[in-house]
């Protein structure tokens, strides 16, 4: 069940976000904030999938807060500014809710969530150094986590650094990557040959974490 945050400060606001949130029960509300801080407490002790975020809030606009989060749930903003959704979409949120808005359209909203978003194209868009870069699926070998960014190595021996997590990609990318590791997302074409706790890939041994062993093992006898 995905575990929702409202982040609001308007009384009103939050509680049709709360009413609305009610109707659909597939849903918790874990809490629901007035400021910034508040949520950010919050998130360092919950679990949330899913953010419900005003940016005009009065201690951090709340594109500021998204932007700080190490680990960024899935994020919806509701907001009476229009003038800020280009870089809301920017931040990859779901949708962008311009008050006031109707039930209806909370729940195409809510709709994007529970939609899978894995691609049917043979490419994947990266932000790396300032630009985007279309990176056909067949040009990578693996995703490593450094930190807050991901490393893209690609067959060509070049890398990507790019802003974004392996939670992320994992749920856009397609069937034949497969998570062996906290840190790796592999793709299993690449896979060369499999050696006690770790896989080969080119000329790097990658370990295995022994809570994605049987995945990857049901992912090969399934290829």
């Amino acid at each position: 069940m995905p575990r929702c945050l409202i982040i609001e400060d308007e009384p009103l606001a939050r509680d049709i976000l709360e009413s609305y949130l009610q109707e659909f029960p597939d849903f918790e509300l874990i809490a629901a904030c007035t400021r910034a801080e508040e949520a950010r407490a919050i998130l360092q002790s919950e679990s949330i999938d899913l953010i419900f975020l005003d940016i005009n809030l009065p201690d951090l606009s709340g594109l500021n807060f998204y932007k700080s989060l190490v680990h960024k749930p899935k994020l919806i903003f509701t907001t009476a500014y229009a003038e800020f959704a280009v870089e809301g979409f920017e931040l990859e949120a779901l949708d962008y809710l311009l008050k006031p808005f109707s039930f209806d359209r909370f729940k195409k909203a809510l709709e994007k969530f529970e939609t899978p978003s894995i691609s049917t194209a043979d490419f994947i868009m990266l932000k790396a150094d300032k630009r985007m870069h279309k990176v056909n699926f067949e040009s990578i070998c693996y995703f490593e986590a450094k930190g807050d960014f991901v490393k893209v190595a690609l067959v060509e021996g070049k890398n990507l650094i790019v802003a974004d997590s392996l939670k992320k990609l994992e749920q856009i990318l397609p069937s034949n990557f497969i998570r062996c590791h906290k840190s790796y997302i592999i793709s299993l074409s690449k896979l060369q040959y499999l050696e006690g706790n770790q896989l080969r890939i080119n000329e790097l041994m990658i370990p295995i974490g022994p809570a994605y062993r049987d995945k990857l093992q049901a992912s090969l006898k399934s290829g």
